[in-house]
């Protein structure tokens, strides 16, 4: 229940560039600009990650959100999108035999070219978002509820939590979270992209964002899953009958479980598409594919321990997204 003089928090998945649409949808959940920042008289909001890549007005929406926060009227938890950033832009140590912490691969490349390209001519402003990146928590637990971009695993968040308190990463964190060998790195991983799946040798999946992948996105909801239908959550459908495949005990001992007493937890990530629906009473996923003119979601958290598919709200991506609304003059985005 909430404990603060908070009347709720609102929670916003994957913007992804769509800024304008950001800007709609915090003014249908009645928010309204004031010296610049959106505020609402009792509400707060929470973003769950992924500002950033892909849309055409991503400085715009990182602009909102990091107003908001910095103002005390938002909080935001980190996104694979924000910490594949952070990697790509910084040097790798000297005798790893790499210029990059992520390297600069064509796949790498085309993931991010629409954010470098939006700040091009404003690299000041760009390193001056990734210093704020680097402030983002990995995940929030505040007044009951829980936050996290991909997945909640409780044994890696409370290595998290011995490890840095603040859920923030510094330097040394970051560079060692590159190494696949290393705590932070499964720490990051889990928490920022969940899991995953490998396909067998030769299948592959052409998903809808125009990759194609090896692997599919699994869940952590079910408690005793057998077969990788189960466990599948992506909008892509697994090719075959690989859905009626067997879990292996290798796979299976891969999952985090989030089970159904425990607190209300919000995620994203995972390219959901249709109306809002939840998984279970206690789990919302946010992330409802924005970016190819899905839906920007929001779902209205005002204490209860019961979630409930009333409480969505969005606003539909239109073509038109890259269209600024009037309050919004040019040079302040």
């Amino acid at each position: 229940m909430l404990a603060s003089k908070t009347e709720g928090y609102d929670l916003i998945g994957d913007v992804h560039g769509c800024g304008a649409t950001l800007a709609a949808l915090l003014e249908k959940l009645g928010y309204s600009q004031r010296g610049g920042v959106y505020r609402h008289p009792r509400r707060k909001v929470i973003f769950l990650g992924d500002l950033i890549d892909r849309g055409p007005r991503i400085r715009m929406a990182v602009l909102i959100a990091r107003r908001m926060v910095q103002a005390g009227e938002a909080h935001i938890v980190m996104g694979n999108h924000e910490y594949n950033a952070l990697a790509y832009c910084h040097p790798a140590p000297a005798l790893s035999g790499k210029r990059w912490l992520r390297e600069h691969t064509p796949r790498h490349n085309r993931i991010i070219q629409d954010t470098l390209a939006q700040y091009r001519d404003h690299t000041n402003e760009w390193e001056d978002t990734l210093a704020w990146f680097k402030t983002i928590p990995l995940f929030l637990e505040l007044d009951g509820i829980r936050v996290v971009h991909a997945c909640w695993d409780e044994a890696l968040i409370a290595e998290l939590r011995q490890r840095k308190p603040n859920a923030c990463m510094d330097e040394a964190f970051l560079v060692e979270s590159t190494d696949s060998s290393t705590q932070a790195f499964r720490i990051l991983d889990r928490l920022t992209r969940g899991t995953h799946i490998p396909l067998p040798s030769g299948i592959e999946i052409h998903s809808g964002d125009g990759f194609t992948r090896k692997s599919f996105r699994t869940h952590f909801w079910s408690q005793a899953p057998q077969v990788w239908g189960d466990v599948v959550f992506q909008p892509d459908n697994l090719p075959g009958d690989l859905e009626a495949r067997p879990l292996t005990d290798t796979e299976r001992a891969r999952l985090s479980y989030y089970g159904p007493d425990e607190p209300p937890l919000f995620i994203g990530h995972y390219w959901c598409e249709g109306i809002p629906a939840l998984p279970t009473a206690n789990i919302a996923c946010l992330d409802y594919s924005a970016v190819k003119y899905g839906r920007l979601v929001a779902y209205r958290w005002s204490g209860e321990a019961e979630l409930s598919a009333d409480r969505f709200v969005w606003v539909r991506v239109p073509k038109e997204e890259n269209v600024l609304p009037q309050q919004w003059e040019a040079d302040a985005v």
